[in-house]
């Protein structure tokens, strides 16, 4: 004799509090198809049991019964995700959206979904509504930043990752995503907190976790120059053991790891043989960039140059994938990934701008500027061995302040000429309360703010800070263009950019024609450091500086690279080689490669000339 329906719901519900889902499947295949209470504990219990199609097919029943209430569309776009039917769950949960706008847990689980689908920009959308709705949603913080972090919004991450020092433990796979990104952050020391807390699955995948966590900490340990602690990190992870495994994870983050301390120790062969055992993993598209472009890093060092190209073929391809689902928009050929390239203010309306008041000198910062891999690094590691500097890494500080005024109904550059001494005032507060977070002791030292494509920023440095010395970064276009296509950067736009050297030539001329117009409009005090002249003769070159800088002794500064050994983090991708002091090994790498750069040196010839080189 079947049990009467509330008797039937009362034993499932009871058998699903003990833990027992066979049971309360058991039971529920007996119910009538119109018992609702009945059927949301199946669909419960077989999702609990990971029988995904079932759990999808009874909450599918269950939003024909009541397809006003949210959460059985939130469930059954749950049970669709996990069968890999993406398209049903996305379509479940925009109607549980649409019934409940401010259910900050559909939110999330429509974030996660873009997610696992690679759509970063509304992945990002969706996650920081969730945000919105519900602060103190901590996985929705942390996926919220992951989706920023991958996007490249630096800004936005760091805000959604605001007091992660105190976050509960995490689960390992959060763990690992969580130190990542704190550890690009500068934040090395709660990075690896993170790590030590981490709550580890049970059984056998324990084991896995564990492998992955270290190989994690010995890349963090790595990354900020901490060769000792990154070597003791990997003794638990001998190569051996991870040959042996059959997780992909696991062995491409250890093989990795491995192959980054090779490469510390000079190991060219040994890093470039892990590095291609990694690319014959199936990766996802950010793993595979990493790895091709460490091969193709191992394979210049050996002067391995035919492998060096398809390395980075390979590479590219994997970051363009990366862009396309966040900037679609700069994917066509014609599309310019320097937009800050478009804003120029002529003769004229410099002309036009109203007069503010001087703002003090010691308030002036020194602006280090240059195309990327120009020896920006290099510079401020230097300046910032003075004792009477203070530099911050590499800060988007000033590109900010343009954001912001663009925010208030403003347009940059044209609306910079009538800017009030207020505004300027509340500009400069703006900017200084964001260096007051990350150089809490600047007092009375002068400020370094380096960050190259602050080049193309030039009308805001002017109007804020006119009196401002700025540091132009010069180095040989071919070699600044071979050593961008061969980095890996976090920013899509410079993906984009990077992709091809075409591209790129073709975004060095834009930025120099821009920065040299504005240099005729606004005269500002440049020094133009060159890279192979520092090279050649060190001293000569500080000396130079130092009076460019008004200082009485500037010999703190060939210090550099015990300095940056000192530091820790250094955010970028010369963070090893400022550590190594001045070689000449990066002069004329191009040299290898010159029948890659013929096609593009027509476009670069123009502005070689103009900077003092030739080909």
């Amino acid at each position: 004799m079947a049990a009467a329906p509330h008797h039937l719901v009362e034993a499932m519900s009871n058998a699903y509090a003990t833990g027992d889902m066979e049971r309360v499947i058991a039971l529920g295949e007996g119910a009538s198809a119109t018992n609702e209470p009945a059927l949301l504990w199946l669909g419960l219990a077989q999702y609990a049991c990971k029988r995904y199609r079932e759990a999808a097919g009874v909450f599918a029943t269950l939003t024909r019964m009541q397809p006003q209430l949210s959460a059985y569309w939130n469930n059954l776009g749950l049970a669709c995700r996990q069968d890999g039917d993406l398209a049903a769950s996305e379509q479940a949960f925009l109607q549980a959206l649409s019934l409940a706008p401010d259910d900050a847990e559909v939110h999330y689980n429509l974030g996660l979904l873009h997610l696992q689908r690679r759509h970063w920009v509304l992945a990002k959308q969706a996650l920081m509504h969730a945000v919105k709705l519900s602060p103190r949603f901590i996985e929705a913080r942390l996926q919220a930043a992951h989706a920023c972090f991958v996007g490249g919004d630096n800004e936005a991450q760091q805000a959604m990752l605001a007091g992660a020092a105190s976050w509960p433990p995490q689960s390992g796979e959060q763990a690992l995503i969580l130190a990542g990104m704190l550890s690009a952050q500068g934040e090395l020391d709660i990075a690896l907190d993170t790590l030590n807390r981490a709550q580890l699955p049970d059984g056998a995948p324990a084991t896995i976790m564990r492998l992955r966590i270290a190989a994690q900490r010995s890349a963090l340990y790595e990354r900020g120059n901490q060769l000792d602690r990154a070597r003791q990190a990997l003794q638990p992870l001998p190569l051996e053991v991870l040959d042996a495994l059959t997780d992909d994870d696991a062995r491409a983050e250890g093989w990795s790891a491995h192959a980054a301390m090779y490469m510390r120790d000079a190991d060219y062969p040994a890093a470039a043989a892990l590095y291609r055992r990694v690319l014959t993993l199936p990766l996802d598209d950010q793993h595979r960039a990493r790895a091709a472009f460490g091969l193709a890093a191992a394979s210049s060092r050996m002067k391995q140059h035919d492998e060096v190209w398809p390395a980075l073929q390979t590479a590219h391809a994997a970051q363009l994938n990366i862009a396309q689902g966040i900037v679609p928009e700069l994917m066509q050929p014609d599309s310019v990934p320097l937009q800050m390239a478009n804003h120029l203010v002529d003769q004229t309306s410099f002309q036009g701008w109203k007069p503010l008041p001087p703002s003090p000198a010691w308030r002036q910062p020194v602006f280090v500027v240059g195309f990327p891999r120009s020896g920006t690094t290099l510079l401020e590691q230097m300046l910032d061995a003075h004792p009477d500097f203070r530099s911050m890494d590499e800060r988007t500080f000033i590109h900010d302040l343009i954001e912001a005024m663009e925010m208030t109904g403003q347009h940059y550059p044209g609306d910079l000429a009538n800017l009030t001494p207020g505004e300027a005032d509340q500009l400069r507060a703006v900017y200084f309360r964001r260096v007051a977070h990350i150089v809490p002791d600047l007092g009375t030292h002068r400020l370094v703010d380096k960050n190259p494509l602050n080049m193309l920023c030039l009308p805001m440095i002017m109007r804020l800070f006119p009196q401002a010395r700025i540091i132009l970064c010069l180095r040989h276009p071919c070699d600044v263009l071979l050593s961008c296509y061969m980095q890996s950067f976090r920013s899509p736009a410079f993906m984009v950019l990077c992709s091809s050297l075409q591209r790129l030539a073709t975004g060095y001329a834009q930025a120099f024609e821009h920065w040299q117009k504005h240099v005729e409009v606004f005269a500002p005090q440049v020094l133009e450091w060159r890279y192979e002249s520092v090279v050649e003769d060190i001293d000569a070159n500080l000396a130079r500086l130092g009076r460019f800088l008004d200082l009485a002794d500037p010999s703190p500064m060939a210090r550099f690279a015990e300095h940056a050994s000192g530091k820790g983090f250094i955010s970028t991708p010369s963070y090893s080689q400022v550590t190594q002091g001045i070689n000449r090994k990066a002069v004329n790498r191009w040299h290898a490669y010159r029948d890659m750069f013929e096609p593009v040196l027509p476009i670069l010839r123009p502005v070689m000339r103009r900077i003092g080189y030739t080909d």
